[in-house]
């Protein structure tokens, strides 16, 4: 081959590839997926949960309504709140008010419910020790369900999952500083607990390391003051922390009771999905559905089977509904609909909330 002719070769090459990078291949595939959160449950058979449950014959749908088990298994993604520990062993710890410890067969409603990974960084999952713990993390491994927040050990506790819909790697990371007095251990480098973000040092990190691996990342803080609608400081300085740290949405959970949205930079904050059925109290309560929508294409500077993903619009979307005498189900009329809207819109940061539960 002449100089000429090498020269042309290479420059054709280099066309086609600026080409291919300025032009993704038309073989686009468009993806609309739903990640779904709710708020704390609680399967402990001593409580009236369960046994609101065993009262009905063991009928989920009896409990909670099923229009929102149906949205929940129909989501790509869906994720809660375990806000217990999954044990026959340990006992409460000193000092604590409220414990709870569910028989570790009862996973099995995770499935029911359409629950594809949980979350342990909360103040209750190291509510009967640390063997109770270890038994948490087992029954979750056996029963096929991923968990975020905890583990046998601090890297494990702060490592983010990665979960995928569809074409999209989704990340989850979470954390806890839901204790006036630090009774759940965070995990160290030989024993088991939960990651802290009382510092946000360690939490940050995690999400940091999730938005190089993930097209979509959605950091889960437990905390806030127990049923109360005012946010506090950390909750607001650490949202947008969170986001600056590539954080795509923020997602809390452990108030009991629904707080309030915001935006920051384009990107949701749900404060606090409160109880979803987790106790007797009538309250308000919601189911949480970001819709992510977009386009996947190969790229021709990876492997051949290995797609990019450019997401277009996120939409956030609330079910409202109301959690009464142990039973979860959405508000049954538009006017309960609306009225739980507005009091939502009441509590939160420059947002409305339209009559499809859509927040702006």
């Amino acid at each position: 081959m002449n100089i000429s002719v090498f020269k042309n070769s290479i420059l054709a090459i280099m066309s086609a590839a600026l080409i291919a990078a300025s032009n993704p291949p038309d073989a686009e595939e468009p993806f609309d997926i739903t990640l779904a959160f709710a708020g704390d449950i609680n399967f402990d058979d001593t409580q009236g949960t369960m046994a609101t449950l065993k009262n009905h014959g063991g009928d989920l749908s009896s409990v909670i309504d099923s229009e929102y088990l149906r949205l929940m298994n129909d989501a790509d993604i869906m994720w809660i709140n375990n806000e217990f520990t999954y044990s026959l062993r340990g006992a409460p710890l000193n000092g604590k008010m409220y414990t709870f410890r569910a028989n570790p067969d009862n996973v099995n409603y995770l499935h029911e419910m359409g629950v594809d990974i949980v979350g342990l960084a909360n103040n209750h999952v190291y509510d009967y020790g640390k063997d109770a713990l270890i038994d948490t993390l087992s029954t979750l491994q056996d029963a096929g369900i991923p968990y975020v927040g905890a583990g046998m050990n601090l890297s494990e506790a702060s490592a983010p999952v990665y979960l995928k819909a569809g074409d999209i790697t989704v990340a989850y990371v979470a954390a806890s500083r839901a204790e006036k007095f630090q009774m759940t251990p965070q995990a160290t480098e030989t024993e088991p607990g939960i990651l802290r973000c009382y510092d946000n040092e360690l939490f940050l990190e995690s999400i940091r390391e999730a938005r190089k691996n993930a097209d979509f990342v959605i950091a889960l803080p437990h905390w806030g003051t127990e049923y109360s609608t005012v946010l506090e400081a950390a909750q607001i300085t650490g949202a947008k922390e969170y986001i600056d740290a590539g954080a795509d949405a923020v997602v809390g959970a452990h108030t009991h009771c629904v707080q309030g949205f915001e935006y920051y930079d384009g990107k949701p904050i749900v404060y606090s999905m409160g109880n979803y059925w987790f106790n007797g109290k009538p309250l308000e309560t919601m189911l949480v559905e970001l819709h992510i929508s977009g386009k996947a294409y190969k790229n021709p500077f990876k492997a051949s089977d290995s797609l990019s993903c450019e997401i277009d619009d996120v939409k956030l979307r609330i079910v409202p509904g109301t959690q009464i005498s142990f039973i979860t189900k959405p508000a049954a009329t538009h006017e309960d609909c609306r009225r739980i809207l507005d009091y939502l819109e009441s509590i939160s940061v420059n947002v409305t909330i339209d009559d499809d539960g859509i927040v702006h």
